[in-house]
């Protein structure tokens, strides 16, 4: 077995976010000598559990081993019909990443640099078209260009999220984003703060928003839920300033409003 090619072996799993759970298993296959194998790994994402099948061959020209693929498929909580999508290895440093793979079988979109076979670099989302399969049984790809006018930055520069705020705080969101993670945000108006979460949608060129019990929400709906809780706020307050109020018969009655709670989303 070459070192070199173990220890380079290892930097692509770690890279492409297998961590170092399959390093033992590698090395006794490399040792092993077998012109091929394959490594079984398997974790959970929330309450979806994800398996990957990794493929390595060996070359026919030397003793150097090369990781080829990875099968991955994601069971959907209670989906009982998994989706499963094969995502191919080079040695450049556009690799599809486990945590981007589940994304993409999740239905979300994922920003990368693509490497053509001929001509320069280029930046583009990338989602899977659940609708078309290639003759062996892969998702097709839909790819939005650069040039397709999708601007993360300016789409959410239109709703009052507080982390924008920051210019850390920002640049990890839009880091979290452009990986295909649907990500948890403060949805802010006026005073009243909100948690919500959100996904990148490029096709449509806008944002899904989504409720903390991950029900989809409307732009309209949320503006309505916030105004609500400042207004029961707002009567809660009055409320407290107006005291107890005085009876006909002298007798003192205690008074208050019922305000209509609105339906948070934290």
């Amino acid at each position: 077995m070459q070192e070199n090619n173990y220890e380079y072996l290892l930097t692509q799993l770690k890279y492409t976010g297998f961590k170092d759970s399959l390093n033992d298993d590698l090395k006794k296959q490399m040792q092993n000598g077998v012109a091929e194998f394959s490594l079984q790994y398997q974790t959970q994402f929330g309450q979806d559990t994800a398996k990957a099948a990794l493929q390595f061959r060996k070359s026919k020209e030397s003793d150097m081993y090369f990781f080829n693929n990875y099968q991955l498929e994601v069971a959907c909580g209670n989906n009982t019909a998994p989706v499963k999508q094969t995502f191919y290895i080079s040695n450049k440093e556009d690799n599809v990443t486990l945590k981007e793979a589940f994304n993409l079988l999740e239905g979300r979109a994922v920003h990368k640099e693509l490497t053509p076979k001929e001509g320069e670099k280029y930046n583009a989302w990338v989602q899977l078209d659940f609708k078309q399969t290639d003759d062996k049984g892969n998702y097709h790809r839909k790819t939005f260009h650069q040039n397709y006018g999708y601007d993360l930055a300016e789409t959410l520069a239109k709703l009052p999220i507080k982390e924008l705020g920051n210019e850390e705080d920002k640049r990890m969101l839009m880091q979290s984003l452009e990986r295909g993670n649907r990500q948890s945000v403060t949805y802010m108006a006026g005073d009243d703060e909100r948690k919500i979460f959100i996904e990148a949608v490029p096709q449509f060129k806008s944002l899904n928003m989504y409720d903390m019990n991950m029900q989809r929400l409307k732009p309209d709906q949320l503006s309505t839920e916030t105004g609500q809780s400042q207004m029961d706020e707002k009567n809660k307050k009055q409320d407290q300033r107006q005291g107890p109020a005085d009876g006909e018969n002298g007798g003192k009655n205690k008074t208050s409003k019922k305000t209509k709670k609105g339906a948070g989303i934290s």
